[in-house]
């Protein structure tokens, strides 16, 4: 891996760390607010980058899994009397199954197209579950509801501090360090080589369909555990995350940040976290929108850098 990808993914993680003492010492809370989102996004993006960098697969429909993660959380502990569905031993693994299982079904139908055909099957099963929540009166339907109950290990809960900021960042490690050990197994060279070519692939008895809906399963079961994080992040259930918005987002993210790299959702999560905070903040008094400027500036990074902020860092110096 090349050097100036690893000195910004590791300034980055010690940013991060950092801003947690940083917050408490300076009276920043939303400084710790900021950093949770960015690495709550870069797991939800480090999920899909598996389907869309990998496997190269143009999925846009990965915001459902993250939804359905948040749904799993908020109707538990909507349901939970004694406080016993509101465990977070509960929730994680509950949430990735139900997420993994949506996006294997999905993923087996979806992956019998191809090309533009495919991404738009993606797309409309994503804008199906969404309505699917939005029809859930008990639940809040489109107006949402507050989650009164925070998923908890024990004592320790995932409200939003000091605490659950600490346990996102490792899930984030965890995510991080799961990516780079699936994708270099044999199950990660089988998802390159057929991004790569299908056809040999096939010719040389690879079951390619098989490895790519397991790609789909994993996808969508590590954006579930993103969507629990979510729920907790913001104390709030609505459909927002199963929304084709979100869905472009996160490919946005992993695009930016480099499609097929390890740190490349990282990356592209933190600059799209953080370009909002400073875009929006830097236009307000002129009452613009920040994708006013976010997306020319996307479009430079796109021509200078087709492989994203990973890809622009991982390009052999000529002197």
């Amino acid at each position: 891996m090349n050097r100036g990808v690893l000195l910004l993914a590791a300034a980055l993680f010690v940013l991060m760390v950092a801003a947690a003492p940083a917050a408490l010492l300076l009276g920043m809370p939303y400084l710790l607010s900021l950093f949770q989102k960015l690495a709550i996004l870069a797991i939800a993006a480090a999920g899909l980058n598996l389907v869309l960098g990998y496997a190269g697969l143009p999925a846009f429909g990965h915001g459902a899994f993250v939804g359905i993660g948040s749904y799993t959380v908020g109707i538990l502990a909507a349901e939970a009397a004694d406080g016993a569905l509101a465990s977070a031993w509960l929730q994680f693994p509950l949430a990735a199954l139900v997420a993994g299982l949506a996006a294997a079904l999905i993923g087996a139908i979806s992956l019998r197209t191809r090309g533009v055909a495919f991404l738009m099957i993606t797309l409309a099963f994503g804008q199906m579950l969404y309505f699917g929540a939005v029809a859930l009166e008990r639940y809040g339907g489109d107006d949402g509801m507050i989650i009164v109950r925070a998923s908890a290990f024990g004592d320790f809960t995932l409200a939003r501090g000091f605490g659950s900021y600490v346990f996102t960042l490792a899930v984030l490690a965890v995510v991080l360090l799961l990516m780079y050990r699936v994708t270099r197994s044999p199950f990660g060279f089988v998802l390159r080589g057929a991004a790569a070519n299908e056809r040999r692939m096939l010719a040389v008895g690879v079951a390619v369909p098989s490895y790519r809906v397991g790609a789909f399963a994993l996808s969508g079961a590590i954006c579930g555990v993103a969507g629990v994080l979510w729920a907790n992040y913001t104390a709030f259930l609505s459909p927002a995350p199963l929304a084709w918005t979100w869905s472009v987002q996160l490919a946005v993210m992993v695009l930016l940040g480099g499609a097929g790299t390890l740190f490349g959702p990282l990356f592209g999560a933190a600059a799209f976290v953080l370009l909002e905070e400073v875009l929006t903040g830097a236009l307000q008094p002129w009452r613009l929108d920040w994708h006013i400027v976010f997306g020319p500036l996307l479009l430079l990074v796109v021509l200078a850098a087709p492989g994203g902020i990973a890809g622009l860092l991982g390009r052999p110096q000529h002197g």
